[in-house]
């Protein structure tokens, strides 16, 4: 194990220095992102509602949501981090909602989560 400094056994930087988290959201029925600083500032954020599309339903129709996760999820995270002033590479972490929720609208998240951690 190699000791780094300013940088916890976590991989995360120690407390005493702010750090950026990139918060996806898609548990149910609204698509959202946002970039908070460790101490709490949001510096930026993006909600895409699918309101107009299960209003017709009464509730929240599953595939339907799935569907318009997928189609709002890069474009609400773009809108998150260009609000911040931000890159992908300015963040520290990505934080994700696994629950509770549908779970075929929660694998949209932690699926665009899981591919950006792995590729920055």
């Amino acid at each position: 194990y190699e000791v780094h400094r300013n940088v916890d056994r976590s991989g995360l930087p120690l407390k005493q220095e702010d750090f950026v988290v990139l918060g996806i959201e898609s548990s149910c029925d609204d698509t959202g992102a946002a970039v908070v600083r460790s101490d709490g500032m949001i510096l930026g954020e993006s909600l895409a509602s699918q309101a107009s599309i299960h209003e017709e339903f009464g509730g929240v129709v599953p595939g339907l949501a799935r569907d318009a996760h997928a189609d709002a999820i890069d474009s609400v995270i773009s809108e998150a981090l260009d609000k911040a002033e931000m890159k992908i590479d300015d963040v520290d972490a990505i934080g994700v909602t696994v629950g509770p929720g549908l779970e075929i609208c929660l694998r949209i998240g932690c699926n665009a989560a899981r591919e950006l951690a792995m590729k920055y």
